[in-house]
């Protein structure tokens, strides 16, 4: 057909054994065929460094800690520790599939804010029972999500700007519907997340262990399963990609939705934590979100990283605010020193893929 790209044939060259096709080298880096795909949990693999990066950091911000305050290394405030980073924390299993892919969302934060006033709000106000108001909550959130791919992949708009609208709409909605008033009268279901039991003469929130069974499960769909090699490829190179046969924009589709889903389960650990449906909460957990991703080790640029890097960055944040709380330090500090090590990250990556190159 005219104006059909068509691949030219493979010549043949003779060898030894006799002639095989030797084909041209494809100009796609990274992934250039099915045999690449399916051994892409090799290409999944970051450099020594980017593996350990975030580990070294957590370990050097822990031994500075426990060196300067006392009560930094008792059990309860690692406990603490990570009670204050698990709803961040599982927002950002859902911005690192996003990231995964080469796109951003700015929006999760106030998305995950809106799922927290839809579920209690439809408890309190409209009797559901609670699992069917925590359901439409996740339901909410993950309508934000399909509304997100949709138009990425339909209208092919930029991520950054698809989400930072729809930020502003979710922060709307959330403030009209509750009419910028907390809601209160919770059921005790909603709040069981937040409860704690006894491991070691430590309490430890039910939430926490929430919070890292969903990174486990989500490391192993990643790492061992060919949905989530494609999660991988996709941010990669999406045009090869799509060239070996994968539906790129059902893929990123997907990724966005359930990134929604993700930011729904945080909307119930938020609850969880702090009683109430706070409509003013989640307009600084997206840029939370994005600083535990880079910390961890997932480029900006997609198709590289490990989950659990996003767990270590999560942590490392709170490690720096808890450790600096301790210490008597100003929260304008804080918000400072994660900012230098956000640029950092991002430095270090940009100059690991320079010299990969």
């Amino acid at each position: 057909m005219l104006g059909e790209q068509v691949t030219p044939p493979l010549r043949l060259r003779r060898s030894p054994q006799g002639a095989t096709p030797a084909a041209r080298p494809s100009r796609f880096r990274g992934v250039r065929s099915m045999h690449d795909l399916q051994n892409l949990p090799d290409a999944m693999k970051l450099p020594p460094l980017g593996q350990l990066g975030p580990f070294i950091a957590l370990v050097i911000a822990c031994a500075v800690f426990g060196a300067t305050t006392e009560r930094f290394f008792s059990g309860e405030n690692f406990s603490l520790i990570l009670q204050q980073v698990m709803v961040v924390g599982v927002i950002a299993i859902g911005q690192t599939l996003i990231i995964l892919t080469a796109g951003i969302d700015l929006s999760c934060g106030m998305v995950m804010a809106l799922g927290s006033i839809v579920m209690t709000k439809f408890a309190a106000d409209l009797g559901l029972p609670a699992p069917l108001a925590i359901l439409c909550g996740i339901g909410v959130t993950a309508l934000f999500g399909l509304v997100n791919g949709l138009l990425v992949t339909r209208i092919k708009l930029p991520p950054f700007i698809v989400t930072l609208g729809t930020f502003n709409i979710a922060f709307a909605i959330t403030q009209l519907y509750s009419n910028a008033q907390t809601v209160t009268e919770v059921p005790d279901m909603m709040t069981w997340l937040g409860n704690t039991f006894s491991l070691g003469g430590t309490n430890v929130a039910y939430g926490t262990v929430l919070m890292i069974g969903l990174y486990l499960g989500t490391w192993f769909w990643l790492r061992e399963t060919a949905a989530g090699r494609h999660v991988y490829a996709v941010g990669n190179n999406p045009e090869a990609t799509r060239l070996v046969g994968i539906p790129t924009e059902r893929v990123l589709l997907g990724v966005y939705v359930l990134a929604g889903v993700f930011y729904g389960i945080a909307s119930l650990l938020a609850v969880s934590r702090t009683g109430v449906g706070d409509p003013n909460a989640g307009q600084t957990e997206n840029l939370d979100a994005i600083t535990a991703v880079v910390l961890g080790g997932t480029s900006l640029f997609g198709g590289r990283g490990v989950i659990l890097g996003s767990l270590i960055g999560a942590v490392v944040v709170g490690v720096l605010r808890n450790g600096l709380t301790l210490m008597g330090v100003s929260s304008v500090y804080q918000v400072l020193i994660t900012g230098i090590l956000v640029i950092l990250a991002v430095a270090i990556d940009q100059l690991s893929r320079k010299g990969g190159r």
